[in-house]
């Protein structure tokens, strides 16, 4: 529990290690081993709930459920369980191959993830990191989520399930993204709206990782080679999770469905 106690006084706020000692009263090598320890426990024992198909949370009767709750939002699409983007998190400059990190959108030197939302609150999947220069649509590729999609993305009655992402995404039965023609028509015009529309709560989840784990947007302190960056941010999403069971967010109460409790998604 100490540990548990340091490593989330470590990520709430960017400090240093001697500023923990008044604290937890313990020298500074003594708390830099204990924080890496129990980073290194949470990642080793639960990354698989989000670095994975997690049958906890995308059970076919789940699916048709969370569908359900973005439908009854004004989505346009009756069969759409989900959310995916991918995020930008920031990093110090490395000493070497800085343009392989670097991403032109941003402008910055980058880590880049791909998650997968869903409308109870929770961070269903999570890939990476990669470096920041890679597309959205090669993380995709690279995470190999369409083949998981393909063999579980069904319901009760086995029809297919899909998610919904940005322009940068292709269109696949289970995965849909905005109409894209030159001209669109009003009915494309009103599924683009509604779509993006429920869309923003991935958006949402983004922010709560770094709204609950500043020390992640001190990007001066997040030096790849120095320290485990891309665990780090697995190791937040995951406790991010853990308070969403706890305590719901935003995007649970925007779609009014309750998050799994703590034992049910740590079983």
């Amino acid at each position: 529990m100490e540990g548990l106690c340091m490593l989330l006084k470590r990520f709430a706020y960017p400090c240093r290690y001697g500023d923990m000692i008044p604290l937890f009263g313990r020298p500074v090598p003594v708390i830099c081993m204990i924080t890496n320890h129990v980073l290194d426990f949470i990642y080793n024992n639960h990354s698989m709930l989000i670095t994975e198909w997690n049958n906890s949370l995308l059970r076919p009767n789940l699916l048709e459920v969370y569908a359900n709750a973005v439908h009854q939002k004004g989505a346009a699409l009756q069969n759409c369980f989900g959310f995916i983007d991918g995020t930008v998190r920031p990093i110090a400059k490395p000493g070497v191959n800085q343009r392989i990190v670097y991403n032109g959108h941003k402008r910055v030197h980058s880590l880049k993830f791909q998650s997968v939302v869903i409308p109870n609150g929770m961070i269903a999947h999570l890939y990476g990191p990669v470096e920041g220069k890679r597309h959205d649509s090669g993380m995709l590729g690279d995470s190999g989520l369409l083949r998981d999609l393909e063999q579980h993305a069904f319901s009760t009655l086995h029809d297919p399930m899909c998610m919904y992402g940005d322009p940068a995404y292709p269109h696949r039965v289970h995965l849909q993204s905005p109409f894209r023609e030159a001209v669109l028509t009003d009915d494309m015009k009103l599924f683009n709206a509604s779509m993006s529309a429920c869309r923003i709560s991935v958006e949402w989840l983004f922010g709560d990782v770094i709204n609950y784990f500043k020390f992640l947007d001190y990007k001066k302190n997040l030096k790849i080679g120095m320290s485990s960056v891309g665990k780090m941010y697995v190791v937040c999403a995951i406790l991010r999770n853990a308070l969403t069971c706890l305590y719901g967010n935003q995007t649970s109460e925007y779609f009014q469905l309750e998050p799994p409790t703590l034992e049910e998604y740590f079983i």
